[in-house]
């Protein structure tokens, strides 16, 4: 079992920059996969980002790709979501979610824990 708790979420601007965080308890936090989803209202959980146990490999959604930069600090147990040149589009509730088996995916059935969400809403 590993606890997930996203916080950073806030109101900004088109263009403006956000800066995500995923804390993590229970379970040694080296040993998962980590990932980024978002939700919008009115639309399915969508696939953002994630990064593989070790931090070396990360894969990003063509809608974000360029923009937003998945990381990971195993030592202090948590995982970060630095997005750059925010999109009205990008508004959404983004949960982290945590994989307890070896590899990335974009897939949300492949996550096993998942944090409550942190709200992010860019005004144009």
């Amino acid at each position: 079992q590993v606890q997930l708790v996203e916080s950073g979420g806030g109101l900004v601007q088109a263009g403006d920059s956000l800066r995500l965080s995923c804390a993590a308890s229970g379970r040694t936090f080296s040993r998962y996969a980590m990932g980024w989803f978002r939700q919008a209202p009115g639309k399915e959980r969508e696939f953002v980002a994630a990064i593989s146990r070790s931090g070396v490999n990360t894969y990003y959604a063509d809608s974000v790709k360029g923009r937003f930069t998945i990381s990971r600090d195993n030592a202090e147990s948590t995982v970060n979501l630095h997005m750059n040149s925010l999109k009205p589009e990008d508004t959404a509730l983004y949960h982290c979610a945590a994989k307890n088996t070896l590899g990335i995916s974009a897939l949300e059935n492949a996550y096993d824990y998942w944090g409550q969400g942190t709200q992010v809403t860019v005004s144009s």
